[in-house]
């Protein structure tokens, strides 16, 4: 049992995460198959197995970064091409704490208010002098 509990926790969150939908399945290798298959979506059990390593490999950069740091870079990069407001209504949306939620809704103003400049362009003054036509 320590043998595989070892080799368990050396594949990390995606080793919990296969233990949990084998308990679940009651054990069943046709579940499990199923499960990662479902998970995989067009790409079958590959494409499970695929989303397991993704998952082991964000929660590497989770874990080294911490999950603030994270979701302030994925939503700076997303606001560069999606609306801010949708952005702000899918913040208020997620299953996090109202603490993270508010460090994240400032953090993309700022980004908002720092990608078009600090100030805005000064307006042209424009003279318009009325002249007598000369005959």
């Amino acid at each position: 049992m320590d043998e595989l509990v070892k080799k368990i926790a050396a594949l990390g969150l995606p080793g919990i995460i296969f233990v949990v939908a084998t308990a679940t399945s009651g054990g069943s290798v046709a579940a499990v198959v199923t499960l990662l298959s479902s998970l995989g979506g067009p790409f079958g059990l590959l494409g499970g197995l695929g989303i397991l390593g993704l998952v082991g490999i964000l929660g590497e950069y989770i874990a080294e970064f911490g999950v603030e740091n994270v979701l302030k870079l994925i939503y700076k990069e997303r606001s560069k091409t999606e609306s801010v407001r949708f952005l702000l209504k899918e913040i208020k949306e997620l299953p996090i704490t109202d603490d993270l939620k508010l460090k994240l809704e400032h953090h993309l103003d700022s980004v908002v208010v720092t990608e078009f400049g600090e100030e805005p362009p000064v307006p042209k003054n424009i003279e318009i002098v009325d002249e007598e036509p000369i005959i």
